[in-house]
């Protein structure tokens, strides 16, 4: 019997705890008990509940002597000692006569950096999730496994936020001193993952490494690119290139050595997807994928269009169903990165090319668009600055991040880019996307040299260098002024987007 020691709750009184148990024998358990079905490609296909995204204002730190000195608290949460543990408290009763399912993984395809997570859930779909999202430890590893870090997830439970002075029935809880995670009220199942992802966001700066939100692929020739950016903005899609071979989709490392995914799977969104869009992704959802929110049609076919739970309907796979992925999933120093933006008011270019100060100041503000559905009461495209384009999941200070990258920038020449795929032709609403084969060529041409002899042209309301032609894009698209009806209008959207860059940069100076 695997230890118990690092539990956060007393497994010894659940009426049955099943370990590591296989993809099959937690597929056929969430058929029989968590209300899952199987679509036709053969994937699970589950309901997060009230939660179709995460709840980001649900999400507290515990304040001890270290996260006092350390934690970024503007843009975290606190909690205290004593409210954390009559959080546990209750998590530990409701866990009681309980069947429980304990998951345990890695975070951290680098060995030297990774952290054993061990996972406790209630519902054998978030077994299954987490399973295939987090890296699996082989038989050997898991014979010796030992928790370092224990995260607990009884979502169905709900919390009472007047007895234990939190904002809500849900609460995401992060203990780093006593390395426990505390989940409750919520269901959906990606507050598991990010909750990793924000401890690693905690530990490996505070050890010199980088820690990122984006997405890596790596080219023929060996060569390794990043792609920062929100949910929605293209770092799954883009990264699912059938001509490199995939890192990761959404958390990754930067160390001396090169680069290594915090992750074992995919997380992806799947409003819209086609097969001829996104072939690696459609591939990829297949037995052992969970499908989340998806609506089905009567023949069980998944119906990706169908947004009436969500927006943001997603699928979680493994590596192994990328046919081009790396194994192990790490890769050499990025010698191109990526800054996606999706942007509302249509006035950005579609690509620029950026100066290492013009990176630090891009990273920083981390502009995009809250694209619906990928948290709670987001129903349409909204500006927002989101640090470090992530700053959800920083725990730190800013300014850790950005003169770590700056730092790496600078020791590994890496070319920096900005590619907005948002709007064009006119904001939300006006214009349209961007379209998914122009972007692709811009990244194909930046990545394979063919933007190095093009001339390049100063913006004269941002000051960005954006090329005059582009392989496979008409040259008109890549002048977001020159895409809009009204130039007059174009130039007033871009002069009051650039007041916000520099009003919302002040606070980093």
């Amino acid at each position: 019997m695997p230890t118990t020691a690092a539990a956060p709750i007393d497994l010894s009184r659940a009426s049955e705890v099943l370990y590591n148990l296989s993809v099959d024998e937690l597929i056929e358990i969430a058929l029989k008990e968590d209300e899952a079905v199987l679509a036709s490609n053969g994937a699970l296909v589950c309901r997060s509940g009230k939660f179709t995204g995460r709840t980001p204002k649900d999400k507290y730190v515990v304040v001890d002597e270290q996260t006092e000195a350390n934690v970024w608290w503007d843009n975290n949460a606190r909690m205290d000692a004593d409210t954390f543990a009559k959080v546990r408290d209750d998590v530990r009763s409701y866990a009681e006569g309980k069947k429980l399912y304990v998951i345990d993984t890695f975070g951290g395809a680098d060995p030297k950096h990774r952290i054993a997570v061990r996972f406790i859930v209630e519902r054998p779909y978030h077994a299954l999730f987490i399973k295939q999202l987090l890296i699996r430890p082989t038989a050997e590893e898991l014979a010796n496994f030992t928790p370092e870090w224990t995260v607990v997830d009884m979502g169905k439970l709900n919390l009472d936020p007047a007895k234990l002075g939190i904002r809500s029935e849900a609460c995401i809880a992060l203990n780093m001193g006593e390395k426990q995670v505390l989940i409750a009220g919520t269901q959906y199942a990606g507050e598991m993952k990010k909750s990793v992802f924000t401890i690693m966001n905690y530990l490996l700066p505070l050890k010199g490494v980088m820690s990122m939100h984006c997405s890596a692929n790596i080219g023929a020739e060996g060569d390794t690119a990043l792609f920062f950016g929100l949910s929605g903005t293209g770092k799954t899609t883009l990264s699912a290139d059938p001509e490199r071979m995939l890192i990761g989709d959404d958390e990754h490392g930067w160390t001396d050595e090169g680069t290594f995914n915090v992750e074992g799977g995919c997380y992806a969104k799947c409003v819209k997807l086609s097969k001829e869009g996104e072939p690696e992704i459609w591939n990829a959802i297949r037995r052992g994928a969970v499908l989340e929110n998806v609506v089905l049609k009567a023949d069980g076919t998944p119906d990706y269009d169908d947004v009436s739970i969500t927006e943001n309907t997603r699928a979680a796979y493994p590596l192994e169903h990328i046919e081009n992925a790396v194994h192990p999933s790490v890769g050499g120093h990025p010698k191109n990165i990526v800054f996606l933006t999706c942007d509302a008011l249509g006035v950005l270019p579609p690509i620029a090319r950026l100066s290492k100060e013009e990176a630090m100041r891009t990273f920083l503000n981390g502009y995009t668009a809250k694209v619906a559905g990928t948290e709670a009461g987001v129903t349409e495209p909204s500006v927002t600055f989101s640090t470090c384009f992530g700053a959800p999941f920083l725990p730190l200070r800013p300014k850790v991040y950005a003169e770590l990258l700056g730092k790496k920038i600078d020791e590994h020449q890496s070319k920096v880019w900005l590619i907005n795929t948002g709007w064009t032709g006119g904001p939300y609403g006006v214009g349209h996307r961007m379209k998914l084969s122009h972007t692709r060529a811009m990244i194909h041409a930046a990545f394979n040299g063919l933007l190095d002899d093009v001339e390049f042209v100063q913006d004269p309301i941002f000051g960005l260098s954006i090329p005059t032609e582009c392989p496979g894009v008409p040259s008109e698209v890549l002048s977001p002024r020159s895409t809009w009806a009204d130039a007059e209008a174009y130039d007033a959207k871009a002069g009051e987007l650039r007041d916000m860059f520099q009003k919302n940069y002040e606070k980093f100076i």
